[in-house]
C-alpha cells in the first residue's frame, strides 16, 4: 500500500497531464469516429455502421464547400492584415516611448478582455451608423479588429525577450537598417510573429458571435455548421473537421521537427 502510494506521488503530475490531454483530445476522437458513420436519419448522433462515403463525396452537401472556402480566405486575409499590423504595433510599444503610450497599451489589449457578444453588438452599430453594408467586408474587418490584439500580445513578448546588443552589433558591422532588420531583428522576432498570426488564423476561421453580427446574408464555415445542427447534421461537417485536426496536428509535429533540428544544428 506504502509503495503504491509514493508510486501515485510520484507520477500525479503526469497521470493528471495525460488526463486533461484525454479530455482535451476525446471530443475530437468523437468527430473522427462519426466520420465514418452512415446514419439512417438526418441526424448523426448514434452509431449506424461503418462507411466512407462521406470521405468519398466531402463536399456532397450544397454550400457547405463555399462557406469553407468562404472562411479560409476571410482567415488567410485577416491573418494578414492583423500580422502585419500586430507586427508594427508591437514594435512601436517596445521600442518608442510616446505620449498616451499606457492608454494604447490598454486598449489594445482590451479586445482580449471583452465579451465578444459586446464587441459584436458594437462593431454591428458602427457599421450601421456608417451605412456600410454587411457581408465579406464587414467580416474582415470584424476579425482583423480582435485578432489583433493576439498578434501584438505574442510579438510584444517576443521582442522584449531580444538582445539589443545583436542589433548594436550588426551597426558596428557596417549594416544599415533596412539591413539589420532583415537579417538579424526580422528572424529573431519571427517565432513570435509566426505564433500571433497562426493563433489569428485560428480565431478568425472559428469565429462565430462577431461574424454571427456582421455578416449580412453571407455564410461562414461555423455559421453553417450552427445552421445545419438545427436541420440535421450532416456526416461531411464531421469529415472537414476531421481533416482541419489532422492538419493542425501535422502542422504542429513539422514545427516541432525544425525547432529540434535546428537546436541539434546550433553550435555548443
Amino acid at each position: 500500500m506504502k509503495s503504491a502510494t509514493t508510486w501515485l506521488r510520484r507520477h500525479l503530475v503526469v497521470i493528471a497531464g495525460l488526463g486533461t490531454l484525454a479530455y482535451l483530445i476525446l471530443p475530437n476522437v468523437v468527430v473522427t469516429v462519426f466520420s465514418f458513420n452512415n446514419p439512417t436519419g438526418r441526424f448523426n448522433y448514434a452509431w449506424q455502421e461503418f462507411s466512407l462515403d462521406a470521405w468519398k463525396d466531402p463536399c456532397g452537401v450544397a454550400d457547405m464547400c463555399g462557406s469553407l472556402s468562404l472562411s479560409l480566405q476571410i482567415a488567410l486575409w485577416a491573418t494578414i492584415g492583423a500580422t502585419v499590423l500586430g507586427t508594427a504595433i508591437a514594435f512601436a510599444m517596445v521600442r518608442y516611448r510616446f505620449r498616451g503610450r499606457a492608454a494604447v497599451n490598454s486598449l489594445i489589449f482590451l479586445p482580449m478582455a471583452m465579451p465578444e457578444i459586446v464587441m459584436a453588438a458594437s462593431l454591428l452599430a458602427l457599421f450601421l451608423n456608417m451605412g456600410i453594408q454587411l457581408g465579406f467586408w464587414t467580416i474582415l474587418i470584424a476579425h482583423v479588429m480582435f485578432c489583433l490584439s493576439f498578434v501584438v500580445a505574442a510579438v510584444k513578448a517576443r521582442v522584449l525577450s531580444m538582445d539589443p546588443r545583436l542589433e548594436e552589433a550588426a551597426r558596428d558591422l557596417y549594416a544599415g537598417p533596412v539591413q539589420t532588420f532583415l537579417r538579424v531583428t526580422l528572424p529573431i522576432a519571427a517565432p513570435g510573429i509566426a505564433a500571433g498570426a497562426l493563433l489569428s488564423f485560428a480565431l478568425s476561421f472559428d469565429d462565430f458571435i462577431i461574424t454571427n453580427f456582421n455578416s449580412g446574408n453571407t455564410v461562414t464555415f461555423p455559421m453553417f455548421v450552427w445552421g445545419s445542427a438545427q436541420r440535421g447534421t450532416p456526416v461531411q461537417i464531421n469529415v472537414i473537421g476531421t481533416a482541419m485536426f489532422v492538419i493542425a496536428v501535422l502542422v504542429v509535429l513539422a514545427g516541432q521537427m525544425v525547432a529540434g533540428r535546428r537546436k541539434k544544428a546550433q553550435p555548443k
